[in-house]
């Protein structure tokens, strides 16, 4: 599988000449690579959720390529693969495959005196099996506005994000989807950060009036300043939220 994952990545990086968010993190912040410059993630994530004597656990492998197309301006590319794992009383199952592929684009258009501003328009392509549960059959369109601001040592960055899902034709999916998160930084050593994040998402299924919500701790050390490693963990906030998520990553830049 992961061979899978990497030969995936060096496709991209060759035929597109190309990240998301600060890895564990799930809100993303302003920094983009500037002109020319690359950004390869391999984020892990091995999520467990149990409802109504059902329980599911996905693993979850995605790279992601951000390329500098301006100094402001990144292109950025992910590729997902899953295996899940669901089990009832009476049987297990299993699936695996490429997820749904997100395209995105990152604007940086302001910044002045620590604080700054940018737009990511992103679109969903339907590469997953949505009768295998790892995909969601239709195109999906996105876009995020995001704010960092940095307080040294303490870095905060804040999201809000709209999202036009038309994945399914079953009266019970929301079209209209919104996610609002916040996130910290802190430097606790020179190479050491802790990472700190709560956010909620629009609930899928539009007959449900909770939507559910999360709250992430997390550290990330660089081991030089062009390669960082990250661990985190994931926590449901409400019965629509997944249980617990861990999550682990490698981010290299050149």
């Amino acid at each position: 599988m992961i061979k899978r994952i990497l030969l995936a990545a060096l496709i991209t990086l060759f035929m597109a000449k190309t990240g998301f968010a600060l890895h564990p993190l799930i809100t993303e912040d302003t920094g983009v690579q500037g002109k020319g410059k690359t950004e390869i993630e391999m984020g892990f994530e091995q999520a467990r959720e149990s409802e109504d004597g059902t329980t599911q656990t996905t693993s979850s492998a995605t790279v992601t390529v951000a390329y500098g197309l301006k100094d402001n301006v990144d292109l950025i590319l992910g590729i997902p693969y899953q295996y899940i794992r669901t089990k009832t009383q009476e049987l297990t199952s299993n699936e695996n495959g490429t997820a749904d592929i997100v395209a995105e684009m990152k604007w940086k258009f302001y910044e002045h005196d620590g604080l700054s501003f940018a737009l990511k328009p992103s679109l969903t392509l339907p590469t997953g099996n949505k009768r295998r549960g790892l995909g969601n059959g239709k195109t999906a369109y996105g876009l995020y506005f995001i704010t960092t601001k940095e307080l040294e040592p303490l870095t905060l960055h804040l999201n809000l994000m709209y999202k036009r899902n038309e994945n399914s034709k079953e009266p019970k999916d929301s079209v209209d989807l919104w996610h609002i998160s916040a996130a910290s930084e802190i430097k606790m050593a020179e190479k050491l950060r802790a990472v700190a994040n709560i956010g909620m998402d629009k609930n899928t299924n539009a007959s449900s009036n909770v939507d559910p919500a999360f709250a992430l701790g997390g550290l990330v050390y660089s081991v030089s300043k062009d390669l960082d490693i990250d661990i985190g963990y994931k926590h449901g906030l409400n019965k629509p939220a997944t249980d617990y998520s861990i999550l682990a990553g490698i981010t290299w830049r050149f």
